[in-house]
């Protein structure tokens, strides 16, 4: 891509990791990050009419440079919704459809799956995902897993994304904390311990709603205490969620993640007859931002 738009994507720019409640921003030089900053402003904390003024001060603080802004930006509730790109897609199916805000501010557009009735998008998580193959940290062919608030799994082959399914799982898992029957057996917190575990095992029966009113029951019935219930929980609909995943065939599945959720996630891995690979999510981040800037200078 040669437009003069593109050719701004050189030495230095500025990226930004934007979702929903939070944003991450980083300053890049050289192909290298040379300085970085996390922030509550996601695009729900950003007016309607308040992102240019967030951008002003972004390059106030970061430096007056070039910006690819990622994630839930350019959604419905961002910024500019951006149309998505149809998988199969890697970074040079991605670079020609930025959404351009002005001619040194674009948008990237995420990614959208349909197979008959089933459909899907990501927006955001695909640099993740093709910045870990970019940078060696997964292999051009597998299964890559994503948790949080809304689980991506998804399969590269050739080194492009071809298929992803999003699972509701930490979404779940906060609503049942916040509102409901279970609420006040919730408030702990997750530790990767035997609740966690026993958890897990429950999960794999894949009878989620049963499971979660067992619970309520539990405690009742002096069965479980609730210090261990988020524990038990969270390992039951972790457990519910990788169990699906795998029951296809287990094989080494790459985590892109913090070390404490990927941690869980990869204890659930392993009981499911799966081999875990946590894949640190910010570096995974980096290199795919990396490896659309320079995509868009050839």
């Amino acid at each position: 891509m040669t437009s003069s738009r593109a050719a701004r994507f050189g030495d230095a720019f500025l990226a930004v990791d934007w979702g929903t409640t939070n944003r991450r921003v980083y300053r890049i030089e050289g192909g290298q990050v040379v300085a970085t900053d996390r922030d509550a402003r996601g695009v729900t904390a950003v007016p309607a009419d308040g992102f240019p003024a967030e951008i002003a001060d972004l390059r106030a603080r970061f430096g007056d440079l070039p910006m690819l802004l990622a994630g839930m930006v350019g959604s419905t509730i961002g910024w500019r919704d951006v149309p998505y790109v149809g998988v199969p897609a890697g970074i040079d199916t991605i670079a020609p459809r930025l959404g351009w805000i002005d001619d040194r501010t674009a948008i990237v557009p995420g990614l959208s799956f349909r197979d008959g009735a089933r459909a899907d998008v990501m927006r955001g998580e695909e640099i993740q995902l093709l910045g870990a193959i970019a940078a060696g940290l997964v292999p051009r062919d597998g299964l890559l897993c994503q948790p949080g608030t809304h689980c991506k799994w998804a399969r590269v082959a050739g080194g492009v994304v071809v298929d992803f399914t999003t699972a509701m799982t930490g979404e779940l898992f906060a609503l049942l904390r916040g509102h409901g029957l279970l609420s006040t057996q919730l408030g702990g917190t997750v530790t990767p311990g035997a609740a966690f575990r026993d958890g897990v095992a429950a999960g794999k029966r894949r009878d989620l709603s049963a499971a979660l009113f067992g619970i309520r029951a539990s405690k009742l019935l002096g069965q479980r205490d609730d210090s261990d219930a988020a524990s038990y929980a969270s390992g039951l609909l972790i457990g519910s969620d990788v169990a699906v995943r795998l029951e296809s065939g287990a094989g080494d599945v790459h985590i892109l993640s913090d070390p404490e959720l990927g941690g869980l996630y990869a204890i659930a891995v392993s009981a499911n007859g799966g081999t875990p690979h946590v894949v640190d999510s910010h570096a995974a981040f980096a290199a795919g931002i990396i490896a659309l800037a320079q995509a868009l200078g050839e």
